[in-house]
Parts: structure tokens; sequence; C-alpha cells
């Protein structure tokens, strides 16, 4: 009970306490398209569909899930990794156990970060792990100074768009998952982001005609890559998304 309680004071504090603050450029509206945990689905028809748009995507990956199977999906192969990867979608970082950081002391989640970071090395050296997201979308006040020494940015799960001065170590993302979200709500976030200027983010995790309540279905996504098409907004990785924005 404590320590749940204490789970939600560090991740509520997290939201306030800027670990990073940058000031996003006005009028340069984008977008990007996450997946946690990445399931096979994600690598499969997720990211085939990102490219007949012309977009990339970013992976947070936990090493400890690659190829095992889960309670709604199978993790993806090193060797979807790999095609991911040379693809030009953006391999990224979860903890390798898939710990939740309000769980981790300093020691534990430098840990993890190396783990992972090794595990995906020895898949093909070339894959760098730029940017983080926290596992279930909790942060923790306390590890924020310690991921933004790491990563150039951490990603959350509350919904919103990234815009003005943003937090690059607890940026907004919306899901883009069918239990909790519609075409209509995908259309508003994107109308709010062209009327800001701002950066919207969607994170979801599988792909399927029947996702998990995590995850959504090709159509879903259909309509909110066709919906960035319409508002001639670029989909691009959280990694081009930050060089554009100069992080």
């Amino acid at each position: 009970m404590w320590s749940a309680l204490q789970g939600r004071m560090s991740n509520r504090l997290a939201r306030h306490f800027r670990a990073a603050p940058h000031r996003l450029p006005p009028h340069a509206p984008m977008v990007s398209f996450t997946f946690d945990d990445a399931p096979d689905s994600a690598a499969g028809e997720g990211a085939s569909l990102l490219e007949q748009h012309g977009g990339r995507g970013t992976f947070y990956l936990a090493g400890s899930l690659i190829d095992q199977p889960g309670d709604h999906w199978r993790g993806l192969s090193n060797e979807a990794i790999v095609r991911l990867h040379r693809a030009g979608h953006e391999i990224a970082c979860h903890t390798f156990s898939h710990l939740r950081a309000v769980d981790l002391n300093e020691a534990t989640m430098a840990r993890e970060i190396e783990r992972n970071r090794s595990y995906f090395r020895a898949i093909d050296s070339s894959i760098v792990l730029e940017n983080f997201a926290y596992p279930y979308g909790l942060a923790s006040v306390w590890r924020k100074p310690q991921l933004a020494k790491a990563f150039r940015s951490a990603r959350g799960i509350l919904p919103g768009v990234n815009r003005d001065v943003v937090d690059l170590q607890f940026l907004r993302a919306s899901p883009l998952v069918d239990c909790e979200i519609d075409s209509s709500g995908i259309d508003r976030y994107f109308d709010a982001a062209i009327a800001s200027g701002g950066w919207l983010i969607f994170y979801g995790h599988d792909v399927a005609d029947a996702p998990s309540p995590y995850g959504c279905s090709p159509n879903l996504l259909r309509h909110a890559l066709k919906a960035a098409e319409k508002r001639s907004m670029p989909i691009v990785t959280v990694a081009e998304a930050l060089r554009r924005i100069g992080a």
C-alpha cells in the first residue's frame, strides 16, 4: 500500500518538476507515432502502414521482452528489430526488465539502462538508444534528473499536445488505443496541434484487427496517418522531432 502511494506521488510530482525545459519553435506542428514493448504486430503491420505514408515510428523496447510470449501478443524478434532500424525507424529505450521507474533507485536504474543498451548493441552495433519511455507511463521525480543525463528525452502517457515550453523528460503522449479513442478524438488532437503549432505524440502497443486493450486496429492507425497527411503535418520519429526543435 505504501509503495503504491509513493509511486503515485512520485509520478504526480514528476509532472510538475521540469528536469529539461525547452521552448518549441512557433508554428511547426508535427506528429510522432510510438509503440511500447513492441509486439510483433507493431513491427509488422504498424511499421508497414507508417512506411506507406512516408513516416517512421519510434519503438520503445525492453530487452527482456524480445521474442517472448505475453498475455496479449508475442514480442518482436531480433530480426524485426534490425529491419526496423535499417528502414529508418527509431529504436528507443524502456527499462531492460520493463520495471517501473518509480520502483528503481539510481543504481538499479543505471543497470537497467546499461543492460538494455548492451542488448541492442549486440543485435546491431549501430543501434543507439537516445530516447526513453517510462514503463507503464509512470514517471519518477527522483529518476528524471538521472534520465536527463542519459537520454535526450523521456516520454510518459499524459495526454495532450507538447507546446510552448515542454519538459523533455516528461513528453506528453496521447493514446492510439481503440478502447480509449475514436477517429473524432484523433481529429481533435490533430486540430489542437495545428492551432498551437505543437508536437503531437501518439503511443500504442499492438496493431491488429482484434487489438488488445492496449493496442489499435489498422483502421484507426490509417485514420491517424491520413489525418496527418490532410493537415500536411510531417510524421517523424521522436529523435527527428528533437532535431527539428533544436533539443
